[in-house]
């Protein structure tokens, strides 16, 4: 299990509330569409990094991280195992607080370089699932 029950908490209620998601477009059928939804009613502030760059939900979109032109606290991941350890290493070097890495999303090697560089880390779960249990 990678994000235990008090590091989903942590994420959600003390890491911040500028949420990058890496992977949002406007295309309606994706998981990252709803998910950013969900987390905007909460009261968190989605980000769309896309090579796009397309307004999602009102917000400004960006072509990576590098070009968000602030602070962001989460990088919520939803791209393929294979491309999310980049990205994990891209939230490090841009100063983020917290990685999660969405449903399916796995790399055991970039959950333990996230960790080693102190940043809370959840691999494999959705947090618009989570944070509607926090009650």
């Amino acid at each position: 299990m990678y994000g235990d029950e008090a590091t989903v908490r942590k994420i959600l209620t003390e890491s911040g509330d500028t949420w990058a998601v890496v992977g949002l477009s406007n295309n309606r059928q994706r998981a990252a569409y709803g998910v950013a939804e969900v987390l905007q009613r909460f009261g968190k502030r989605v980000v769309p990094v896309h090579p796009k760059a397309e307004t999602v939900h009102g917000e400004q979109g960006y072509a990576s991280l590098a070009d968000v032109p602030f602070d962001v606290d989460v990088v919520d991941v939803f791209v393929n195992s294979d491309l999310a350890g980049p990205v994990a290493d891209e939230a490090v070097a841009q100063g983020a607080r917290a990685v999660w890495f969405q449903l399916g999303v796995v790399d055991e090697a970039a959950y333990e370089r996230t960790r080693a560089a102190g940043l809370e880390m959840v691999m494999d779960r959705c947090p618009a699932i989570e944070i509607p249990r926090l009650g």
